[in-house]
């Protein structure tokens, strides 16, 4: 999912839109990735020659979209496949030291020069710098580690900083990154999330946090900085009405999208310096089961969602407006749920 990651940029200073789709799949072959375009769904990839683990839960491409990671419920727990226009390439190596538990998260700086995962339990976190060569030596553990299993994980557009959703307080917990690995964990929000963290979302200009969590208020959003958390913003007038899987903001900055469990299923928010606007309206047509995953287009012209209902993968149109028209159901549907979704440009 694109989470504190930034659009790749064209020469010209544009922005390369969206080519790739794919989304973490419940069952053989664990993962579906689709070409994309301002139509919506392409065709199907081939499935990759490699298939790994079981029980996915999330995905990621790098920002130049030439390898995308998966993190499993399985041992060894995720992997990272070549990604060309082609679909998938061969699967790189294991890290020499792999997770020790499912995974539930997994991200790329945008600079595409390190990776990390959370998972349930143990240390909670690994990261590893990247290359096109793959996987480097596991960056030490941080000094102070989550408290609970991770879930969702997000980097700074800019790579200063690692963000860690977790279960037990203080739910959410963020760390100085570099190119020697984690720092010193910043100190705690003053007021904090009311549940167990599941998703977590950097804006690209870096100058604000959201937590997608268990518990009303089911989001959490605080200014961010260079020193850290700030006073937490105002929860939004209208409220997701249960738990917040997984958060993501646009490119632009300019909203929030929400993946969640309960009727509408989909929540999206304006979003500004100021904090939470209000809640645009819900698409007319609804996915039909949980979200647990959300991405945003590289232009802001899509918004996609993996459901744990038929057809299991469903986008949208996004403009400042809102939700458009849903795009048809792509030719060849995952045929299980899908969980983390990522565009690829």
């Amino acid at each position: 999912m694109i989470v504190g990651s930034v659009p790749l940029l064209l020469g010209g200073g544009g922005v390369a839109p969206s080519k790739y789709i794919a989304a973490a799949r419940n069952n053989t072959p664990y993962i579906a990735a689709y070409n994309w375009s301002t139509a919506g769904f392409g065709t199907k990839f081939a499935d990759p020659a490699t298939l790994q683990g079981a029980y996915p839960w999330d995905v990621d491409f790098t920002n130049a979209s030439d390898a995308l990671a998966v993190a499993y419920g399985d041992s060894p727990w995720f992997g990272v496949w070549a990604w060309s226009a082609s679909g998938f390439g061969t699967k790189f190596a294991d890290p020499a030291t792999t997770p020790v538990d499912t995974c539930r998260g997994v991200a790329f700086t945008a600079a595409g020069d390190a990776i990390a995962v959370t998972f349930d339990s143990g240390n909670n976190v690994n990261a590893y710098p990247w290359s096109s060569a793959g996987f480097g030596t596991k960056f030490a553990n941080p000094a102070t580690l989550p408290t609970g299993g991770g879930k969702g994980v997000a980097f700074t557009s800019n790579g200063d900083a690692i963000a860690v959703a977790h279960d037990t307080t203080p739910f959410v917990t963020v760390y100085p990154w570099s190119t020697a690995g984690f720092g010193t964990k910043f100190a705690n929000p003053a007021t904090l999330p009311t549940g167990n963290g599941k998703g977590v979302a950097f804006t690209p200009a870096r100058d604000a946090i959201v937590v997608g969590h268990s518990t009303t208020p089911y989001i959490t959003a605080y200014p961010w900085s260079t020193a850290g958390f700030g006073t937490k913003f105002a929860n939004p007038a209208t409220l997701p009405s249960t738990l917040s899987n997984a958060v993501a903001f646009t490119a632009a900055g300019d909203a929030i999208g929400v993946a969640r469990d309960d009727s509408p299923y989909v929540t999206a928010y304006p979003w500004s310096i100021s904090g939470f606007g209000t809640k645009f309206a819900d698409p007319a047509t609804l996915p039909t089961g949980n979200t647990t995953g959300v991405a945003f287009s590289a232009t802001d012209d899509a918004i996609l969602f993996g459901t744990n209902n038929t057809p299991f993968l469903i986008a949208y149109p996004w403009s400042t407006a809102g939700f458009g028209t849903k795009f048809a159901n792509p030719a060849t549907l995952p045929g299980d749920s899908c969980r983390g979704v990522d565009f690829g440009s």
